[in-house]
């Protein structure tokens, strides 16, 4: 009878759904909160430096996560492709995380060292010089647009504030970081870290 009521009052069951939901979601998300695993970085893992900075904001402007994962996930066909596989304290870092679920592309989790910068040079232009069936576009304007240092110092000022151990030097020191750096050597040393931490264990 009592469900029979539920069912007929739609206000009541909306707020019983929303009570239901808030509930599940709160008993997923604050263990992972509290747990050390995911709020500490991973032995070796720092705050990405200006120019890399920069490259990840490159990389999230262009939409490169939409087809491109950067999580491995702790399966033995995804380790033996990609590497080890990922765990929360390498991306502590990320402001959003991109991890994704799309692979249109490769994963890029561990893809840093893999290729020589030239080759992410190549790719980035024309990507079907380096791998002819490549449906990825191309991205030419990243070899002219240049990055822009005093945005860089802001970006890094307000990660100091947030909580990321950036020093005084490294924030002051930001623009000259990337002075005369176009956004295509920032994605290149952006994709270039990724992963070589955890990689090289």
């Amino acid at each position: 009878m009592k469900h029979e009521k539920i069912e007929k009052n739609i206000n009541l069951m909306m707020v019983l759904i929303v009570v239901a939901i808030s509930i599940g979601g709160l008993i997923e998300i604050i263990p992972l909160m509290l747990s050390s695993d995911a709020t500490e970085p991973y032995e070796g893992i720092t705050p990405y430096p200006a120019l890399q900075l920069a490259g990840r904001d490159i990389y999230v402007r262009e939409g490169c996560y939409v087809c491109h994962s950067q999580q491995i996930r702790p399966f033995r066909s995804e380790t033996e492709r990609y590497g080890p596989y990922s765990v929360a304290g390498e991306f502590v870092y990320d402001r959003p995380f991109q991890f994704g679920s799309k692979r249109t592309g490769p994963d890029l989790a561990r893809v840093g060292k893999r290729y020589s910068d030239d080759w992410h040079r190549i790719h980035m232009v024309n990507p079907r010089d380096v791998v002819p069936e490549s449906n990825m576009p191309g991205y030419p304007w990243l070899a002219t647009a240049e990055v822009d240092g005093d945005l860089m110092s802001r970006k890094l000022r307000a990660l100091q504030i947030l909580g990321d151990p950036y020093t005084d030097e490294e924030v002051a020191g930001a623009a000259a970081a990337v002075a005369g750096k176009t956004e295509l050597d920032a994605l290149v040393a952006y994709l270039q870290n990724l992963g070589t931490v955890r990689s090289a264990r």
